[in-house]
């Protein structure tokens, strides 16, 4: 953002004021609005978004702070320089509480006015910055990105919004291996509003003891052989955030009783240090072991696993979710069809059957890599069950369902022999509940576990609105 570019609103009830600011920052480039009240200056700023507002400590309609306040509420990234008269300090510190970025007391240098306006440029560009990166963030590790079409997901999901926006400190994820749970732990870091904090990952298996204490508590110069200078441990890097322990379950018994001392604690020793480091994180561990078993064999400390267990989410393995094996499997389609440049848009009915069927025991981790070798064999613009790896093609179909009439007459399915078109089942569920509930969408999406925005897609989706226009 250049001078050029950068627009600054003056707003004093002193005709002089707003002059000599004017032409003090034209000179040096600036697009300059002028206000003479708080009302004038809140409809320029509606009218117009400036990039900085310099603002008098007393207007003849409100004070300074009382626009502040209002400025701030509206467009809270918005860099406000207070000016105050005869170096009020006591305005200047409560504008300052309020959230003004810094203030000039009249009479005030022109030097000193543009440093001001700069350095208020400059941090309105970072906010602008953090935020558009928490944005980014969240689109790519938010909890939409789960996909949760199955009751269990959305259980799954509707708990990890949940526990992100409470003062939980310590969350436990259980599951199979290749469930998500690393999906599922940046999304808990993400909806609980700290993007902009570290988020620190580590698997707990793939160091030897001695350097997961090391990588975890870090050390002092001298501790060891090669430990020449001293190192920050990945707890205190990710102070302020969270941590991911991953394979818990695997600790050794040494290390248990250490992070047991810190999640206590919330304090640790570097390794060959004296001095104890406190640091305010989340910490998020996982496992695929069941860790009260490992409790009854020993092999896992009780007070440890009580200290872990005050918030379990229990992610459940693909089979017993079928309902989120095609919306995967699609959007890993769409994935690799980018990367590879491949026109596949879409999965072929007979091949999505054999992907719901499979019992995917790598979970979701098996399927990505499923849909990956396929898509590198797949050419037109389906994927098709000869690009499945074999164990797929060969999986054994289930029953045909009984035959059913939907109160239209158009339902009843019998599965062909080249498998279940899942779209026109989806299609003719859709039309039943619309049909049972007259046209009523958010009745219809109760009767299928479906929210408003869901199965307003799926109206889309089906060319159905001009049959199913909103009633309700």
């Amino acid at each position: 953002m250049t001078p050029m570019t950068s627009r600054i609103l003056v707003v004093d009830d002193e005709r002089m004021v707003r002059w000599s600011l004017r032409q003090a920052l034209e000179r040096a480039g600036y697009q300059v609005d002028e206000a003479a009240s708080a009302a004038a200056a809140l409809e320029q700023v509606g009218r117009e978004l400036p990039d900085v507002v310099l603002l008098d400590h007393r207007l003849p309609d409100k004070t300074g702070v009382e626009v502040l306040r209002v400025l701030l509420k509206e467009t809270p990234r918005l860099p406000v320089v207070m000016i105050t008269a005869h170096a009020s300090i006591d305005g200047a510190v409560e504008a300052m509480k309020e959230g003004a970025f810094h203030y000039l007391s009249k009479p005030f240098e022109v030097e000193d006015v543009l440093q001001t306006v700069q350095r208020a440029l400059e941090m309105g560009r970072l906010r602008e910055e953090v935020a558009r990166t928490r944005q980014q963030g969240h689109q790519k590790f938010g909890v939409q990105n789960i996909v949760a079409e199955s009751p269990a997901m959305r259980e799954v999901t509707r708990l990890v919004e949940r526990v992100a926006h409470s003062e939980a400190s310590t969350i436990l994820l259980l599951g199979e291996s290749g469930v998500g749970k690393g999906l599922v732990a940046h999304a808990l870091h993400c909806e609980g509003g700290a993007l902009d904090k570290p988020f620190v990952d580590i698997t707990c298996t793939a160091l030897t003891e001695t350097l997961l204490e090391s990588e975890l508590f870090g050390h002092e110069r001298g501790a060891f052989t090669d430990a020449r200078t001293q190192k920050k441990g990945l707890l205190e890097l990710a102070d302020g955030g969270a941590v991911f322990l991953d394979e818990i379950g695997d600790l050794s018994p040494a290390m248990q009783g250490k992070l047991l001392r810190f999640l206590e604690e919330k304090s640790f020793r570097r390794v060959g240090g004296t001095r104890d480091i406190h640091v305010s994180l989340r910490v998020i561990a996982a496992t695929n072991k069941d860790l009260s078993a490992e409790v009854e064999a020993g092999r896992f400390r009780r007070d440890l696993y009580f200290r872990l267990n005050v918030i379990p989410i229990q992610i459940p393995p693909l089979r017993e979710r079928r309902e989120d094996i095609l919306p995967l499997a699609r959007g890993f389609v769409r994935h690799y069809g980018v990367e590879f440049r491949k026109p596949v848009l879409d999965i072929s009915d007979e091949a999505g059957a054999r992907l719901v069927a499979y019992d995917w025991p790598g979970n979701v981790r098996e399927l990505r890599n499923a849909i990956e070798r396929a898509m590198l064999l797949a050419d037109g613009t389906q994927l098709q069950l000869i690009d499945l790896p074999a164990e797929l093609r060969g999986v054994q179909l289930p029953p045909a369902p009984v035959g059913k009439t939907s109160q239209q007459g158009a339902g009843g399915f019998t599965l062909p022999p080249e498998g279940l078109s899942f779209e026109e089942l989806e299609k003719d569920l859709l039309i039943q509940a619309l049909e049972r509930c007259r046209g009523n969408r958010t009745r219809a999406a109760r009767l299928l576990g479906l929210n408003r925005d869901r199965i307003r897609y799926r109206i889309q989706k089906f060319g159905l609105e001009e049959h199913y226009a909103e009633s309700d």
